[in-house]
């Protein structure tokens, strides 16, 4: 008598198929219910990084208050949120992270309870993170692209910073050195502080004659319109503060004294900048703009923000000239008034690397001919002599320069009325180079060491259309017959 042979089939195999039904399904059910996850993607992007959870640890003790400015089923149901949408779930486990999230367009009361001042933006998609009385709004950049164009998710290491960050109790400050100008914070630049604190930094006035240094928690030093030179103890700290990787930002506009500042004057040449004691005008009527009354202007002119030069590191000018390009309808005019111009020392090195992100323009854009008239103001006998020396030239009023081996940066202008609350003229353009100019000087954002999440692709590289015919046959056609072969045997074989 023949044994029987062990086969799934007949009465076995619908047994086993309703016992996988029965057992799978369910489970399915409970961890969809329970919306439970297993990451299995090589970067993590559906759970919290190693270092995320140690910050959470540390801050356990705060209540702090994280705020999404839309609802988890429109991020649930992109595959792209998921990341952000599993981050917040992973929040919301901890007994002192407040989850809360809502559309800013229907409840309109505690979309302005985030932003008590006024000072910040509040829009779709927004992400605020609480602590106290200190808060951050994280806007735009929680998903990014790479080098290759793929979707990244940025959105742990901002929000982690974040978290960070307001549960220290403090946002990075920017200082408005005070004492060297009849022009202040609150009177002439009201607008642009509150434009500074949507980018999450504070921003104070600061009188150096009162502290033995330059603050710790300052972020940048902004020096705007003096019309006298600061005294030799302010520029020591500062020069102290410079060489240890201080940022540095100069909006210094022409002013009619005696003498040079040779203070800072010292502290451009740090730099490698130097400063004429001069106004700039532009006699050109193709290149002269208008006033709010409609009046052409010889001190208030067109401009061009120069590109990056393709063996520079830093780009200051390439988002803002992408702007203006498709927004110059809407007034952003690359434009500045009452200025002066600078030069450099030096040409730029392996240590400190200047470049200029403000020029004029010549007649025409193949021509090399300028009508921008320089005229002594300010200074003494040798500056007035070299300023009108650089009549009918081009002329730079604006540079970076990064030293790269200490990280200090300067942003020098030489105006400073595209801040001022009193403008009577539109310098959108030059006025936006100034806010980006801040981000580069010192981002906000807290960089934890948290890497972008991504998906990973395997590849595979042909020599020819012959290889990858051979191997499309290899790994798909070749299996199938196989699979049919077997399926044709078991038909056959079924009742044996």
């Amino acid at each position: 008598m023949e044994k029987k042979k062990f086969s799934l089939t007949g009465i076995f195999a619908f047994v086993l198929a309703i016992l996988v039904l029965v057992v799978f399904i369910p489970l399915n059910m409970i961890f969809s219910y329970y919306d439970k996850v297993y990451d299995m993607t090589p970067s993590g992007k559906y759970s919290l990084d190693p270092i995320t959870e140690e910050i959470l640890d540390k801050t356990s003790d705060k209540e702090i208050e994280v705020y999404f400015l839309n609802t988890l089923f429109n991020l649930k149901n992109e595959p792209l949120c998921l990341p952000l949408y599993h981050t917040f779930m992973e929040l919301e486990k901890r007994d002192n992270i407040t989850l809360t999230c809502f559309n800013p367009n229907e409840d309109t009361a505690l979309a302005n309870s985030l932003n008590p001042t006024g000072a910040l933006e509040v829009k779709v998609n927004d992400v605020f993170v609480k602590c106290g009385d200190t808060i951050r709004r994280i806007s735009g950049n929680l998903f990014q692209t790479d080098s290759n164009g793929g979707d990244v998710y940025a959105g742990e290491n901002l929000i982690a910073g974040a978290i960070y960050q307001c549960t220290t109790g403090s946002l990075p400050t920017v200082y408005f050195l005070k004492g060297y100008s009849d022009k202040t914070l609150d009177g002439n630049y009201s607008s642009h502080r509150d434009i500074i604190k949507m980018d999450n930094y504070d921003i104070e006035e600061l009188d150096l004659a009162t502290v033995d240094k330059v603050p710790d928690d300052t972020a940048i030093i902004c020096i705007a319109a003096p019309n006298r030179d600061i005294s030799d103890s302010d520029c020591k700290k500062l020069s102290d503060y410079i060489d240890e990787g201080g940022k540095i930002q100069m909006l210094l506009s022409p002013c009619d004294t005696e003498g040079r500042f040779e203070n800072i004057e010292f502290l451009l040449a740090k730099f490698e900048i130097g400063m004429d004691y001069n106004i700039i005008k532009e006699k050109n009527p193709k290149w002269m703009l208008e006033n709010l009354n409609g009046e052409q202007v010889d001190n208030y002119f067109t401009v061009t923000y120069p590109a990056k030069a393709e063996d520079y590191t830093e780009d200051l000018t390439t988002e803002l000239n992408t702007i203006i390009s498709t927004n110059y309808a809407d007034g952003w005019i690359p434009g500045v008034s009452n200025t002066r111009s600078f030069y450099e020392l030096t040409s730029s090195g392996a240590m400190i690397e200047k470049a200029s992100i403000i020029e004029n323009l010549p007649t025409d854009m193949d021509s090399e001919e300028y009508t921008c008239i320089s005229e002594p103001m300010g200074g003494d006998a040798i500056t007035a002599a070299e300023a009108k020396e650089k009549s009918n030239q081009p002329l730079v009023m604006g540079y970076y320069s990064y030293n790269k081996q200490t990280n200090a940066k300067l942003i020098v202008i030489g105006c400073d009325e595209p801040i001022d609350d009193n403008l009577t003229i539109n310098t959108w353009g030059t006025r936006n180079l100034i806010k980006f100019s801040n981000t580069w000087l010192y981002s906000s954002d807290i960089d934890l060491g948290i890497e972008n999440k991504s998906n990973s692709y395997d590849t595979m590289v042909f020599a020819d259309g012959n290889e990858a015919s051979r191997t499309i046959r290899m790994f798909f056609i070749v299996p199938a017959v196989f699979a049919v072969l077997g399926l044709l045997v078991w038909l056959k074989r079924r009742y044996a």
